[in-house]
């Protein structure tokens, strides 16, 4: 009886000492997040489109060249090198006695069509033009521009032809002239030649004087 009573107290004192209390479980209340304002999100998607906008725009942009230096103004011409300038456009023109241009010339009529271009009125007969305009005392004068006259073939004293100055070489004492040629229609020479320094007979000048 005793050793049975002591069995049972045994057994008491063991479930006692296995059982666990278990306390309730604390219950963590939510986490409120802050509510953000619809305002503020919609300021922020806008921002940050432009930003994709504004790289877009910058990827589609032409690479950046090295900037060129500009390059040198050109002076501009001289009114005698414009008067040269256009007496040259037509090298080449045929010669025709009597012809007033621009397709056929003689020496007179090609020096007053080509002065008329730039608003200067000469006769179209050798022998009137080298009374027109300012004498030119001789080749030390000389400026591109002036009209040189030459005798005529039978009489080399009479004025029988005439051309415009392109060029002075003050050393040699010569000049080179444009002039309507019998022979070669338009064209460039240089007083130095036989039958033209023979039959030189002086210049005159329907430009302003060019600064030397």
């Amino acid at each position: 009886m005793k050793k049975g009573f002591i069995l049972v107290l045994f057994a008491l004192a063991v479930l006692s000492c296995g059982t666990v209390r278990r306390q309730p479980a604390t219950q963590q209340a939510p986490v409120q997040l802050p509510l953000e304002d619809p305002a503020e999100i919609a300021r922020s998607e806008e921002r940050a489109q432009q930003v994709l906008d504004s790289i877009e725009k910058i990827k589609s942009m032409p690479p950046v060249q090295a900037a060129q230096p500009a390059p040198p103004k050109e002076e501009s011409l001289s009114l005698a090198d414009q008067v040269i300038a256009y007496a040259r456009s037509f090298l080449g023109t045929p010669y025709k006695l009597g012809a007033r241009g621009p397709k056929q010339f003689d020496c007179s009529s090609y020096t007053s069509y080509v002065f008329r271009h730039f608003g200067y009125e000469i006769t179209s007969y050798s022998q009137r033009q080298f009374h027109e305009g300012r004498e030119v005392a001789g080749y030390s004068e000389l400026q591109k521009g002036d009209l040189v006259f030459f005798g005529k073939r039978g009489k080399v004293r009479d004025i029988g032809h005439v051309g415009i100055v392109v060029s002075v070489d003050e050393e040699r004492g010569s000049f080179t002239f444009i002039h309507a040629s019998v022979s070669k229609g338009v064209t460039e020479e240089t007083s130095s030649q036989p039958y033209f320094l023979m039959r030189y007979m002086g210049a005159r000048r329907i430009l302003p004087d060019q600064p030397r």
